[in-house]
């Protein structure tokens, strides 16, 4: 085993190798020792960045939506500027990532929501920010599009909001159980379609009269 280089490559690689392991069999089933040795990094080393396995565990989260948001920010729709359009861009890069088969359709998040909810708070509430966030920013385009092409209509973009994160993270407990990644397509069509039922009618920003000369 190597030993510990002050560097922060290194814990970059603990929290690389720990993200990686737990995606693939969860917080329990992995264990510090597996990860040191799959980092080819020290026991001692381990413990100079983190307290103890839940410390890396919620630095593993953080390293996980780091990773994602990196990736959102990234994404084609943000140069969008109508906001309805930039909605239907934001649905399209998911769904494409969903067809995507290099991309391991397991969240970091979602997992320890379901697996250690009960058992660590501290993690739990963790998780509930981070998704919360995830709302927040589709709120954010939501809003936008509600206030351009139907300022009076009655909608709980929060709420919204949030029945996406509920789809989006049932699909990927369904893709485990199916074995088929279909399932998030349809549901993130399915969100489209009535997304789209909120907005008939209503696809043209109102525009004001030209004064008459």
């Amino acid at each position: 085993m190597k030993s510990l280089k002050e560097t922060p490559s290194t814990k970059n690689k603990l929290l690389q190798t720990a993200t990686e392991l737990m995606l693939a069999k969860g917080y329990t089933a992995t264990t510090v020792d597996e990860i040191c040795e799959k980092a080819g990094i020290t026991k001692g080393g381990f413990f100079h960045y983190f307290d103890s396995k839940e410390d890396l565990g919620k630095a593993a989260l953080e390293y996980f939506w780091q990773l994602q948001m990196q990736m959102v920010q990234e994404m084609p729709f943000n140069t969008i500027k109508d906001p309805l359009k930039r909605l239907h861009g934001f649905l399209d890069s998911f769904a494409d990532r969903a067809r995507d088969p290099q991309i391991i359709k397991s969240c970091l998040i979602g997992n320890f929501s379901q697996e250690l909810s009960s058992t660590y708070p501290g993690i739990r509430s963790l998780c509930d920010k981070k998704f919360s966030l995830f709302a927040d920013m589709l709120k954010q385009i939501l809003d936008e599009a509600k206030q351009m092409y139907a300022p009076r209509l009655r909608i709980d973009t929060r709420s919204l909001a949030e029945h996406f994160v509920a789809i989006s993270q049932g699909a990927l407990v369904l893709v485990k159980a199916k074995q088929d990644t279909k399932v998030i397509e349809e549901g993130i069509e399915h969100f489209r379609r009535y997304v789209e039922s909120l907005f008939t009618n209503v696809r043209k920003p109102a525009v004001k009269s030209k004064e008459r000369g």
